[in-house]
């Protein structure tokens, strides 16, 4: 009896002591409802759009329609593949002290086009493999579907799953798909400046 009730205490530790950072159904939605919200706005921004309005350039040097769609697209494949090794990977719940940041920040900070950032080399729109912006719209599409389908029913333990070296600090594996939709968003956003553009042809 009494090594019965030192096996009922120890689980009750170990229990207690392991706090379960699976992400909550309400995440879970907020997330999923994120992702749909953010693919519909750059799909609505570049519809029935035309060759012209597409290539068009502003005289400032910006990215063209197109070229904000093939950033779009790449980015969601590398960031998302990024995502993909890390979960891969064993949780490591002795970095989760490192994420400074919450979730609301995470999705201020990416989506403000006040602040500039250099794109990498391989997300420049030139480098990337896409023919045309239908050709673009069409993988990023195909990326954010696979990413809904994994937020709905994941069971990682995402908030364990820490991503470092990110240039505002360390986040959690939820945090990182905020960030991936708050990345389109804030390239959609691109988009709308450059429709906005009174040089921009009228069809």
């Amino acid at each position: 009896m009494k090594k019965f009730l030192l096996f009922v205490a120890a689980v009750a530790m170990i229990s207690f002591s392991a706090p379960d950072n699976t992400i909550s159904k309400k995440e879970k939605k907020f997330a999923t409802k994120f992702l749909k919200e953010t693919r519909m706005q750059v799909s609505d921004a570049v519809k029935d759009l035309s060759e012209a309005q597409l290539k068009f350039k502003p005289s400032d040097g910006g990215w063209s329609v197109e070229e904000c769609l093939k950033h779009i697209a790449i980015t969601e494949q590398m960031l998302w593949g990024m995502l993909d090794g890390n979960l891969k990977q064993a949780p490591t719940p002795d970095k989760r002290g490192e994420v400074k940041i919450t979730d609301e920040d995470i999705v201020k900070k990416v989506e403000d086009r006040s602040t500039k950032v250099k794109t990498m080399d391989p997300a420049k729109p030139e480098n990337t493999p896409f023919k045309s912006a239908a050709e673009a719209l069409a993988s990023f599409k195909d990326s954010r579907e696979k990413l809904i389908d994994y937020t709905k029913s994941t069971d990682a333990d995402l908030r364990n799953h820490i991503v470092m070296g990110l240039p505002f600090g360390a986040i959690d594996g939820y945090q990182f798909i905020l960030f991936i939709s708050a990345h389109s968003n804030r390239h959609m956003q691109q988009i709308i400046e450059v429709k906005a553009n009174p040089d921009f042809p009228k069809s």
